[in-house]
């Protein structure tokens, strides 16, 4: 049998130890690979019999998963039902079984967490309630809260039965704490308060509790408004009606008590006119000297101060018999062809003026740099307030 080198290819002979053109030395073993045969699998068809056993087994197995699929969804359709009719045990029970029967059943984990949060919301609702009896109002309606806010990430008829149940024990909470607040002869204000719970209470009860609330209101604010009338605060006795109004709107007994108020409070001050105008009448001519030339205007100027700005300035004299205050100058600037540039109101000082006393005024204009020499300055109008 012809002999290669395994580097080169090259013929070489059995006693030769290193081949004669790479150089290399040959393998030791180089003849036992030639010459060693490669023995016969006997047990060939062994592998051909385990896929056959595998293949067998694994439908097999396949029909049992099939058979326990449909055992877990008929056990989690059972859970389903108990759980809708408040059956949380029940439905805790079947759920697990189904899972026994398919590990990977998703819808069944979420149900069995599910039913866990509804027991646990049941036995929440259960110390609400012992907290109602106990007139613990408070920590009984917290519970509820607590309960409702569990089930924000859920929907679904169950979820409904539950917030159902929650709603109305917070409503018979609600109920029982406005009757207990009731028998503690509440203040006016607590009143107000308890009649917007008992409106948004949706209980057959609450609208009793409703109008004996608003009934309450009602007399208070009659009864206030009513002294109020007598003493000759009409003021007070009508901001007395419009806000009991605005708890009993349409209460005729308000209603009628405001009428009287208007009509006595009308006829209290055209008396209180007349007698007015008497007082006026008797100062008239003194008063329209006061009002109507207490001032004259002394001087008026236009010019430019060191910084080049446009000054406006003058004098005033108070001719009034009374001292005045608040004098306050309108003036107009106009240009070379009797156009307005602008207009504007300047307070004299001091800022009160006794009679034959004089005031100065004074105002600058940043924004307008004409030349005095091509403006007008025209006093408009001056006014005043007398003491």
């Amino acid at each position: 049998m012809m002999i290669h080198c395994p580097y080169c290819g090259i013929s070489v002979k059995e006693e030769e130890q290193y081949c004669i053109k790479c150089g290399k030395r040959l393998p030791k073993d180089i003849m036992d690979r030639i010459y060693n045969k490669k023995k016969v699998n006997k047990f060939w068809y062994l592998p051909l019999i385990t896929a056959v056993l595998i293949a067998t087994s694994g439908g097999v197995f396949h029909l049992f998963l099939k058979s326990e699929s449909a055992d877990a969804k008929d056990l989690y359709m059972q859970g389903e039902q108990q759980l809708v009719d408040g059956n949380y045990k029940e439905a805790r029970d079947l759920f697990s079984q189904a899972l026994d029967k398919h590990s990977h059943f998703t819808a069944a984990t979420t149900s069995m967490e599910f039913v866990e949060l509804a027991i646990n919301i049941d036995n929440s609702l259960d110390k609400a309630r012992q907290f109602e009896k106990e007139q613990n109002f408070q920590q009984a309606a917290s519970l509820t809260s607590e309960a409702s806010a569990t089930l924000k990430n859920y929907d679904g008829a169950a979820v409904d039965h539950i917030i159902k149940e929650i709603e109305g024990l917070r409503s018979n909470i609600k109920v029982d704490e406005l009757n207990y607040k009731l028998e503690q002869d509440p203040a006016i204000e607590e009143l107000k308060l308890m009649l917007w719970d008992a409106e948004s209470v949706n209980h057959d009860e609450a609208e009793v509790i409703t109008q004996n609330i608003r009934n309450q209101i009602i007399d208070f604010y009659f009864s206030k408004a009513s002294e109020q009338l007598n003493q000759k605060q009409f003021n007070d006795a009508q901001l007395l009606v419009e806000d009991g109004l605005k708890y009993a709107p349409q209460s005729e007994k308000l209603e009628s008590l405001q009428t009287t108020i208007d009509k006595e409070k009308s006829a209290f001050e055209t008396a209180q006119q007349q007698r007015i105008e008497q007082a006026i009448n008797s100062a008239v001519e003194e008063h329209e000297l006061n009002e109507n030339d207490a001032i004259n205007l002394v001087s008026s100027s236009l010019e430019n101060n060191d910084q080049g700005n446009l000054v406006v300035n003058g004098e005033v004299q108070s001719v009034a018999t009374v001292p005045i205050t608040s004098v306050v100058v309108e003036y107009s600037i106009l240009s070379e062809s009797g156009m307005e540039v602008l207009s504007n109101e300047v307070v004299t000082y001091p800022d009160t003026l006794y009679p034959d006393e004089v005031g100065k005024f004074e105002f600058t204009h940043f924004d307008l740099d004409t030349e005095p020499k091509n403006l007008t300055l025209e006093v408009n109008k001056i006014s005043w307030y007398t003491e």
